[in-house]
């Protein structure tokens, strides 16, 4: 019985139930980057599911918040592996950089809502960086193999590098400030690069 549960847990969701998540994830950022304790029922109602519907895919707000973060950590580290398809190993980095810019901005206005599910007595641990750091070692090699940044540098030497990230405000026009920051970054990296 219980390996029939997993199963269907595990099975893919049709188009339509796949759409109502993503729409459902879309919307719930976006309300609980702005206030959160936006209650469940808005989201639901502005993702334009039932409770039914909503409650199925995530059965309370740990849930959601978390899926929330996990999911934007996936989408950000799988980018990686696209962009190094369509572009130069510098530019492909450059590029994922400011997808993690993004993640980040997201990041800090939903920051309120994760630190309620987490700090709960209880409560799931946040998930993890792996993706985002395995993401970056992808770029890191391929840019190191292509002769476009300097040799050694690793994941966590980068992580390091552009932690002044997450100390930028989102509220303001943080745009600007973050492609400065992110062009010192990447020029930091290709300083001593074989290739220049």
């Amino acid at each position: 019985m219980q390996e029939k549960a997993q199963e269907k847990k595990d099975a893919p969701l049709r188009s339509d139930a796949q759409r109502n998540r993503e729409r459902i994830l879309e919307v719930a950022l976006a309300e609980l980057t702005r206030c959160a304790d936006a209650p469940l029922s808005v989201i639901a109602k502005k993702a334009g599911v039932g409770q039914g519907t909503f409650y199925r895919n995530f059965p309370n707000r740990e849930a959601l918040v978390l899926e929330i973060y996990r999911h934007e950590i996936q989408q950000v580290a799988d980018s990686a592996a696209q962009l190094l398809q369509t572009l130069e190993p510098d530019r492909a980095l450059r590029e994922w950089m400011d997808h993690l810019a993004r993640f980040a901005m997201a990041k800090v206005g939903l920051a309120d809502a994760i630190q309620q599910v987490t700090s709960a007595p209880g409560a799931q641990a946040k998930p993890g960086y792996a993706p985002v750091t395995e993401a970056a070692e992808l770029l890191l090699r391929a840019n190191e193999a292509a002769g476009t940044i300097r040799p050694g540098v690793t994941a966590d030497d980068f992580i390091l590098a552009i932690g002044g990230l997450w100390q930028v405000d989102p509220r303001g026009e943080w745009q600007p400030r973050v492609a400065r920051l992110l062009d010192l970054v990447m020029d930091g990296l290709r300083a001593g690069a074989r290739g220049r």
